[in-house]
């Protein structure tokens, strides 16, 4: 390929899709490489049997914990990434939560909230981001937690959803964990993609997976394109990583590690590490009564007790929360139970631990490594378990019994940390402009720089993270 472009993406997710648009609309010539195909618009992205029972869309690909033990995580590889199948809740990172909390084991970001509150703004916008009134079912079980003395309060959890969706009943019972077939979520593809799509200086290429960067012969600080499986070499002035918290490091340990530089580049003892995903559960309770709710991801709740946690409502109804009850439960008994049952998500931040790794597959190992054990993170455990007992047990007291399930070390839909941004490139991967510490044209634009995790979905962080990125390459560009 003799084609050179300005500016490789590699991922389509929330950073790769917002790099993507903001520099395509600038005018650079932008390569968006996608290792996965574009979803099907077939109503089999809606079929629970098909996304939930079977996985047929989920990556497949095997990993190791940290004991040696095969997994598989809940990664997609499609166009617009996991986008397409997140809840749609995009929630801001309060300003405190770019600060430094040693006792919950959390790291400074490099940049305050001010610098990034523009960019949440656009994010918004171009994402349709707003709230819905909450319906019957959920407006009195939350005004019900109000006054039951447990310190639970409720607000708004905005979503980027059209606000057509509650006319396709099909839809608003599966938004959250599915892909829309009417385009009827705002996710990557929908809200950023398709708006620049046509530009003739944007080439998205899908079923392109990039094994692997080429550097310039003379200076393996610098980059001068990328390789994919299929053999063929792309070339552009910079490239930036887009591919997830667990891939993204994986492509520069082995650069690092074939080019010479995992010995002499500071920052390449960091890479990988860090790793984080937040500490969840699902929480079903039980009601003796039908609930009917159709769009139930409304709203957000906090307790200022447990200041590195949040709850939100899943977008589940009856027949998608019957899935989540164990499958020694006669099927027909699990169904009438999901349909008495409210779902609930509880998500607390983890710390940081540079032991919590990804690992790529080195020394011949047969497969890549996520070394995570949540004891070396032991405030967030704590509070979780807190949050898990106290919601519980107000649930109860509210005349709603419930029951919770961990989600596991394969739940990776929040995964962030593993290329963390710093100013020190002892301890940090990415600085405050996104590039690579000790790399002249390698940015990296996805979730993996988040030293922090915040207490709810990270995913609006990274969009805005994305845009300031790459606004300030364009702003770079213009001063050289």
């Amino acid at each position: 390929m003799n084609e050179r472009y300005d500016y490789i993406i590699i991922g389509s997710g929330a950073g790769g899709s917002a790099a993507a648009w903001q520099l395509a609309n600038a005018g650079r010539r932008v390569l968006l490489l996608e290792k996965g195909p574009e979803l099907p618009r077939d109503g089999s992205t809606l079929d629970v049997d098909k996304v939930i029972r079977q996985g047929i869309f989920k990556s497949k690909e095997p990993w190791l914990d940290r004991q040696g033990r095969t997994f598989e995580p809940e990664e997609y590889f499609n166009l617009g990434g996991k986008t397409k199948w997140y809840g749609a809740a995009l929630v801001r990172f309060e300003p405190h939560e770019f600060q430094a909390d040693p006792a919950h084991q959390c790291l400074p970001w490099p940049i305050a909230y001010e610098d990034l509150a523009p960019y949440y703004q656009q994010a918004e916008q171009l994402l349709g981001v707003h709230a819905f009134e909450p319906e019957p079912d959920l407006r009195v079980i939350a005004d019900k937690l109000a006054r039951n003395g447990g310190g639970w309060t409720a607000q708004p959890l905005k979503l980027a959803l059209s606000p057509d969706i509650l006319a396709h009943p099909e839809e608003a019972a599966h938004f959250d964990a599915f892909a829309s077939v009417k385009n009827l979520k705002f996710d990557a593809q929908r809200a950023l993609l398709e708006q620049v799509q046509h530009l003739p200086n944007l080439a998205i290429r899908t079923g392109q997976a990039v094994n692997g960067f080429i550097a310039d012969p003379e200076r393996p600080e610098r980059l001068i394109g990328v390789r994919t499986e299929d053999g063929a070499e792309f070339h552009a002035d910079a490239v930036l990583l887009a591919a997830g918290a667990l891939h993204s490091p994986r492509l520069l340990q082995g650069y690092l590690e074939s080019v010479g530089l995992a010995e002499r580049l500071p920052c390449a003892n960091a890479v990988g590490r860090n790793y984080k995903s937040h500490r969840l559960s699902a929480m079903l309770a039980f009601s003796a009564t039908p609930k009917t709710d159709l769009l139930r991801k409304t709203l957000l709740l906090l307790n200022e007790r447990l200041p590195h946690s949040s709850i939100q409502p899943l977008g589940f109804d009856g027949e998608l929360l019957s899935t989540l009850i164990p499958g020694f439960v006669p099927r027909w008994f699990a169904r009438a139970l999901g349909h008495r049952a409210y779902g609930f998500f509880l998500q607390t931040e983890d710390g940081s631990d540079p032991a919590n790794r990804v690992i790529a597959k080195t020394n011949g190992a047969q497969y890549p490594r996520l070394d995570y054990d949540p004891a070396r993170l032991p405030a967030s455990v704590t509070e979780h378990r807190r949050l898990v007992r106290d919601f519980g047990r107000s649930l109860l007291k509210i005349g709603l019994p419930a029951a919770a399930k961990a989600i596991p070390l394969a739940g990776t839909a929040h995964a962030c940390g593993s290329l963390t941004m710093g100013a020190d490139p002892q301890t940090s991967v990415v600085d405050s402009e996104g590039r690579v510490h000790g790399l002249d044209n390698l940015y990296v634009v996805d979730g993996s720089v988040l030293p922090r995790s915040s207490r709810a979905n990270p995913s609006l962080t990274i969009y805005a993270w994305a845009l300031r990125v790459a606004e300030r390459l364009q702003q770079r560009e213009r001063l050289t």
